[in-house]
């Protein structure tokens, strides 16, 4: 897109953790990624306070899979990536991503919403992708852009969505501030 940018890295290792991704009881996964997307932003901007960073405009994303109500995160572990990839196998789901925009009092965020439909998945498909470890820290335990492609019959919405930064929503989030000014 053209515009510099810095990573502001979340801690998620044993007892410092930034930020619990758990879904809270009954949360639709529509809030789910938003409010961590706008959580991962606010934690960013407070980085930048702490740091005494220049004031920059800090975006934070969250992607989630749902299916039949159902939150799909991240597995951890093969088991989880098998169980997940069952459940997706030859039916529609849901990918979510949230962009959330903080700059100085202003909180803003978008969502993108995409429909994708998985291929019937054999057992050995399953196996050898759960093997490969491309799924673990990919929700829904698939990446588009790699080796999980070769699951997907359709996708209606965003191919960047589902990857994890929806493209078309974090311009239109910028366009919303005046780069030019902030930047000034």
């Amino acid at each position: 897109m053209g515009i510099r940018y810095e990573v502001l890295l979340l801690r998620d290792s044993g007892d410092r953790q930034d930020l619990d991704e758990s879904p809270s009881p009954n949360e639709s996964a529509a809030d789910y990624v938003q409010r961590i997307a706008t959580n991962k932003a606010r934690i960013g901007w407070q980085r930048v306070k702490q740091r005494k960073l220049a004031p920059y405009p800090v975006l934070g994303a969250d992607t989630s899979v749902t299916l039949d109500g159902e939150i799909f995160g991240k597995p951890y572990t093969k088991e989880a990536t098998v169980a997940m990839l069952n459940t997706l196998s030859g039916r529609t789901h849901q990918v979510m991503t949230t962009i959330a925009l903080v700059f100085r009092d202003q909180i803003q965020h978008l969502t993108s919403v995409s429909d994708v439909t998985f291929k019937p998945l054999c057992a050995s498909e399953i196996e050898h992708y759960a093997a490969s470890g491309e799924a673990w820290d990919k929700a829904g335990a698939y990446a588009i852009q790699g080796r999980g492609a070769a699951f997907i019959r359709h996708l209606s919405g965003s191919y960047s969505g589902v990857m994890g930064l929806p493209i078309f929503e974090t311009a239109e989030l910028l366009d919303q501030i005046d780069l030019k000014k902030v930047t000034a």
